[in-house]
This record gives structure tokens, C-alpha cells and sequence, in this order.
């Protein structure tokens, strides 16, 4: 698409937008009165106007029925985990079985390290890329320290090449098959959370499978911005928050993700807890873990339902809208932008943004990085005071996320009118 940089150009992509109408199921932070141009779904996803229903649904049943919530609830607590696989299994690309709510990010990523990472004298390597987010960072330092080995001898990092921003798809299979014979682990975050580089996960997933590794991947910035095909492309394991693009809620209920393959393997080691034993007989309250057939046999606890219901809230928004349509929409979102923010640094007398986000269709999300040459912190303070809310990530990049379900193209204008005035001025 030739894009123009004008206000009823961006106008009439809205008015053709086939989902412009889920912008008013969500809750838009006021600004001085206005509604701001919020682009930090990246880093925290906003409210349905549904999700206080949703929760006070379950408030109330709590208040009726007590105990008595977990078989007699609307959505009876006992089983409410349950819902969550069909509806997550668009949005990841796996079977229902391969899906389970719970938890956080980081302590998913523990307990399927826990499975996964399972080091010999031989085979003890982590390869992961450099940069990642630093709670992957520190879950993969602490794992193998727990093994008793010493992370730097056990984790190779993988960086761009000197002079660029993102990492290329060779340096990663070159790496893998430099190190196969002493590699256990390949774990990536599907999307940088700096750049926003979408990583080429069925090409990494094969590398590390020929190497004879498992591979597994941080997906925190990749569901429900992207296209996932877990099960297709036959990834090991996976784990996601839900607070970014899933909008549910600060510190909301994570999922995890576990190849078909993995999940009847009893043999497996995990930390195991009492919701993961099979259901049929957990109330014997028998001795001897047997893990439930499903992902659901990686669960410690039962549902955490307040969150939960916020989730749901937000999934059942993804289940009318279509994760391949928001996918589509994100991509023509971040275009659009990369396009605007283009037309900006031509204007200029000086290039003050470099943008550091793949332009390749197959390496980039929604997200856009800007790179700030000159004055970083001092025009993020000015975005906000103009009513843009961004996102700052030292030691000068300022990330943009036009997010599809309720970001329009005419946010994506004026932001960029906003930009281009605080930059001549």
C-alpha cells in the first residue's frame, strides 16, 4: 500500500477498518481532560469495559455462596482454569491440551526449566539471545547455578553483528550447530522486547532439534500481537504474561504452553503440586504424584479466579475479533507508523530518530523502537505532556506499540504530528 502522510488519509483507513469498532470495548486513559494516544500496550494492555463485570460476577458468588463457589459459581472456581485452552489455542497455535493457565511468566518459565533444562556433563549449554529481557536472564543464570555449573561457561549469548540493532536468523543456526554437541537448551524471546524483533522460531526450533536440544520460548511480547503455530512448528515449550497485549489486568494470570509429545511423558521430572494430579482421584489425597494427561499436569496450585475472570474478559474480546485479523492490522499499524516516522526524519534538518525495528514483514509485530540520536529523555517528557503515552528503555529508545484492538491509524498521524513538533522545537 502507497501510504500519505494526512490526516483524512489516515481517516480513511480507519473508516475501511474492519475492526474499528473494538476501540470502544476498552477503556482509554485521559490526558488534561483528552484521551491520550496510549501506545504502551506493550508493556501494560487496557481495560475492557467488560472485565469489572467479569470480576464482580465472581465477588458476588463469593459473597453468596462461600466454600460452596467452587462447584455452585456461575463459572464454578473448581474448573475455572478450564475455559482458558480453547480460547488461548487460536491465539498460540496449539491443541487445547497443550494449554494452561496459571501462575506468572517467570515462574512458568522455572517450572518448565524445570522439565526442559536438564544438563549431563556432556550437553549443559543454554543458547539464548543477548539483551533478553533481564527476569529470563536472571531465571536462566539461576537455573544453572542450581545445576551447579557456572553461568558463564553455560549460557552463550548471541548478539548482533557490530553496527546493528537486531540479531541475524544465520548468527543464531550458526551458533547452535557451532555448540551442538554441548548444547541442552535453545530459548529465545519470540519478539525482542527492545527492538521488536520477531525471531524465526520454526527455524531455530529445527536447529535446536537437529542439535539434539529442547527448545523453548519467552512469548511475553509476542501473544496476541503476532501469528503462533506452537504445535506446528513443534516447539518443546512456551510461556506468556497476560498483562501486555492480552489485556488482562497488572500482574494477571500467565499460560504455558507444552508440545503434545511432552505431556503424557510421566517420566518427565517437574516440580509437581497438587492441581496437577489427575482429577479423578485428587481429593484421595493419596501419596505418589500422578501428573494429569494434559499441560494442566505442570500446575501447582487452583485458580487464582479474580484474575482469571479479568482474563477472560479479555479473551473472550480476542474470540469475536480473530487473532489472524488483529495480526494483520498490527502489521499495517507498525507500516504505517515506520512510514509516518520516515516522512519525519526527511524533514528534519538532522536524523535525530533511528528505527530499529525490522522492516521485513516476517521479523516485526505491532511494535515499533525508536532509536533516539539526540535528546531521548527529553522528548519522551514531551510525548507525555503532549498526550501520548510511550514507553522509555535505556539508554535512549523509546518504544511505540499501536496495538490493533483499540490503537486507530489516526492515533498514528497525530502522534507523528507530535513528534515532528517537538523535534523542530
Amino acid at each position: 500500500m502507497n501510504f500519505i502522510n494526512s490526516i483524512e488519509f489516515a481517516k480513511g483507513l480507519d473508516a475501511n477498518d474492519a475492526l474499528k469498532g473494538f476501540r470502544n470495548k476498552f477503556y482509554i486513559p485521559l490526558i488534561n481532560g483528552k484521551e491520550s494516544i496510549y501506545f504502551t500496550g506493550n508493556s501494560l494492555g487496557l481495560q475492557p469495559k467488560t472485565t469489572q463485570d467479569y470480576v464482580l460476577d465472581e465477588l458476588e458468588d463469593w459473597a453468596s455462596f462461600g466454600v460452596e463457589g467452587h462447584f455452585h459459581a456461575r463459572q464454578p472456581w473448581f474448573s475455572y482454569h478450564e475455559v482458558f485452552p480453547s480460547l488461548l489455542s487460536k491465539i498460540v497455535g496449539a491443541w487445547p491440551e497443550e494449554i494452561v493457565v496459571m501462575n506468572q511468566l517467570t515462574v512458568n518459565l522455572h517450572l518448565l526449566m524445570a522439565s526442559f533444562y536438564r544438563p549431563s556433563k556432556e550437553k549443559y549449554k543454554i543458547i539464548c539471545e543477548a539483551k533478553a529481557f533481564p527476569s529470563d536472564q536472571y531465571a536462566f543464570e539461576s537455573q544453572v547455578r542450581f545445576h551447579g555449573l557456572d553461568p558463564d561457561k553455560a549460557i552463550i549469548e548471541v548478539s548482533p553483528r557490530e553496527g546493528e540493532h537486531c540479531i541475524r536468523t544465520e548468527d543464531i543456526l550458526s551458533t547452535i550447530k557451532q555448540h551442538a554437541n554441548e548444547t541442552a537448551l535453545v530459548i529465545f524471546g519470540a519478539v525482542n522486547y527492545y527492538t521488536g524483533q520477531v525471531f524465526d522460531m520454526p527455524a531455530i526450533t529445527s536447529a535446536a532439534h537437529e542439535a539434539g536440544a529442547c527448545c523453548g520460548f519467552d512469548l511475553a511480547h509476542a501473544t496476541g500481537n503476532i501469528e503462533l503455530h506452537l504445535h506446528e512448528w513443534d516447539i518443546d515449550f512456551a510461556c506468556w504474561c497476560s498483562y501486555k497485549y492480552l489485556n488482562s489486568g497488572p500482574g494477571g494470570v500467565a499460560g504455558a504452553f507444552i508440545h503434545k509429545r511432552h505431556i503424557t511423558d510421566d517420566t518427565l521430572p517437574r516440580l509437581a503440586g497438587w492441581w496437577g494430579y489427575e482429577k479423578a482421584t485428587r481429593f484421595n489425597m493419596d501419596k505418589g504424584f500422578k501428573p494429569i494427561p494434559t499441560a494442566e499436569g505442570w500446575q501447582l496450585s487452583n485458580a487464582p479466579v479474580l484474575s482469571m475472570a479479568a482474563h477472560k474478559a479479555s479473551l473472550d474480546i480476542f474470540e469475536e475479533a480473530g487473532m489472524d485479523n488483529l495480526a494483520a492490522k498490527g502489521k499495517r499499524l507498525s507500516d504505517y507508523l515506520l512510514f509516518i516516522l520516515d516522512e519525519i526524519n526527511a524533514v528534519l534538518k538532522e536524523k535525530m530518530i533511528e528505527l530499529i525495528t525490522p522492516r521485513n514483514e516476517k521479523e516485526k509485530g505491532c511494535q515499533v523502537s525508536m532509536l533516539m540520536l539526540k535528546k531521548g529523555k527529553e522528548v519522551f517528557e514531551a510525548l507525555k505532556q503532549n498526550g501520548v503515552l510511550a514507553d522509555w528503555r535505556e539508554p535512549n529508545v523509546i518504544r511505540i506499540a499501536p496495538v490493533p484492538l483499540y490503537n486507530s491509524f489516526e492515533d498514528i498521524y497525530r502522534f507523528g504530528e507530535i513528534v515532528k513538533n517537538i523535534l523542530e522545537h
